[in-house]
């Protein structure tokens, strides 16, 4: 197999994994209310890969097989790569606006940076290196969506994994076996983790010496036995009106708990154990960071595109955009949507190669979108409700036009040059977006999915390459400092 469709992606949907939402066990997410739309959105990025006009940007033919794989899995060595996958990540991200972060596009570009970067697991142990580039290339030839599990569970945030009271409030590694490891504990909020086919696991910063039975990566289809995924509740309904929820009705990411009681782990799916001090410099060293910041930065493009065009479309549709002070705001937004394709576009001219051989996006304009983002995003919901005001919070619902109150609204919630439906459902978009439990869990997604914005702004300040800076304030005093001598 090579590039899926979405009837494959769904049908390897059907083997039996241990998901629990609302408290119940489900047996088959593809018939749970909660899980269809989102599943039929997945789906349908599996079919663009199908469509002759988009063939040529979201696949490539393998070097290895020459089989047309996922431009995903491209390893980028020209700054025409880089370029392609762009317009690949993009493609995905206007499908979905940009409200699916952890879309297939994700994970599989954070697996190429590893594979790229073999030799930096195979510091840990040969094998390791094999390993993960055999599993790139089994991802690759099988076009496997993943999740993954990063977080820890918030139980005492003082202390280290290895000093928590529970052992294994942590996932942590129970026993070595000649057949894998051993492991037990917990991570938090995998997203889609219940729809995708595997679970990939890796270590963030923050390990300390004595954590060593934490520091693990591997990966395990989600039908593992010992695997159990807890959703949180779903802001999906059951039978959801697309017309009053045209957002969150298709691409609700449904965020799970993995909880592991005593999974095996094989040998072979092991990327990386026990060594502390490397598994905090994994996701850096492998430049893993930069090329999945790359999509998050187009990923995040395409959301502000939607959220810029929401307000305007507000401004437009009542007729304040003539007012200043509204095109003030609406100006601002569209000064936010070019400084996040200025980073986008800053990162690829900058690319660097990297000791593996590939050419990286420059992290540092990354890093400064990571930061600003949130805010900016936070600004453009606070815009939207503001130019959406009153109206956001009174819309009937679609089923009340075929009521004897339809006429009401007809008459009453029309726009100047628009019919009821037409202002209503644009506002429902609004209001999806921006206020609703879906908006609210997109503004807090992006708040932290980068991580610890505080760390986020900190680690750019220790890494940046500060010589010319400090180099400019010593010529500027070098200047002054002769002036003032010629006029003593």
């Amino acid at each position: 197999m090579t590039i899926r469709t979405g009837a494959q992606y769904k049908a390897g949907l059907k083997n039996y994994r241990e998901v629990w939402i609302e408290g119940q066990k489900i047996d088959d997410v593809t018939t749970h209310y909660a899980f269809t739309e989102p599943i039929a959105s997945i789906a349908s990025l599996y079919d663009k890969q199908h469509q002759p006009e988009l063939s040529e940007i979201l696949t490539y033919s393998s070097p290895d097989t020459n089989n047309k794989t996922s431009t995903f899995f491209l390893t980028p060595v020209t700054h025409d790569h880089l370029l392609k996958r762009r317009m690949a990540i993009k493609t995905y991200a206007d499908a979905t606006f940009g409200l699916m972060g952890r879309s297939p596009d994700f994970l599989n570009t954070a697996v190429m940076a590893f594979a790229a970067a073999k030799d930096f697991f195979g510091q840990v142990n040969s094998d390791f290196a094999d390993n993960i580039l055999t599993y790139y290339n089994y991802c690759q030839e099988n076009d496997v969506f993943l999740s993954c599990a990063l977080v820890n569970p918030q139980v005492d945030r003082s202390k280290a994994s290895g000093e928590q009271k529970d052992p294994y409030a942590h996932l942590r590694v129970v026993q070595e076996t000649a057949d894998g490891l051993l492991v037990r504990g917990a991570k938090m909020i995998s997203t889609l983790a219940p729809l995708a086919d595997e679970l990939f696991v890796f270590p963030l910063p923050g390990l300390k010496p004595g954590d060593e039975p934490y520091a693990l990566a591997f990966s395990i289809p989600i039908n593992t036995p010992g695997l159990r995924l807890i959703c949180r509740e779903s802001f999906s309904r059951t039978n959801q009106s697309l017309f009053d929820h045209p957002l969150s009705s298709r691409f609700e990411e449904i965020d799970a708990a993995c909880v592991f009681d005593d999974v095996l782990i094989p040998w072979e799916r092991v990327f990386f154990y026990g060594n502390v001090e490397l598994a905090n410099v994994l996701y850096a060293q492998t430049n893993a960071r930069n090329y999945t910041s790359h999509q998050g930065a187009v990923r995040a493009l395409a959301k502000a595109e939607l959220l810029v065009g929401i307000a305007i479309a507000l401004a437009e549709m009542a007729k304040t955009n003539s007012f200043l002070h509204v095109q003030e705001m609406l100006g601002e937004l569209l000064g936010y949507l070019e400084l996040v394709k200025g980073a986008v576009l800053l990162s690829e001219r900058e690319a660097q190669k990297t000791p593996w051989g590939t050419l990286c996006p420059a992290i540092e304009p990354l890093v400064a979108l990571r930061y600003h983002f949130p805010r900016m995003n936070a600004r453009m919901v606070e815009v939207i409700q503001t130019l959406g005001a009153g109206g956001l919070i009174s819309c009937p619902m679609e089923q009340d036009f075929n009521t004897p109150i339809g006429a009401d609204i007809e008459r009453y919630f029309r726009g100047t040059e628009v019919s009821a439906q037409e202002r209503l459902h644009l506002l429902k978009l609004a209001w999806d977006v921006t206020g609703d439990a879906f908006g609210q869990r997109q503004l807090l997604y992006e708040r932290y999915h980068a991580g610890d914005p505080v760390r986020i702004a900190a680690g750019q300040y220790r890494e940046y390459d500060k010589l010319s800076l400090l180099k400019r304030v010593e010529s500027a005093l070098k200047n002054s400092c002769g002036s003032a001598n010629a006029r003593n």
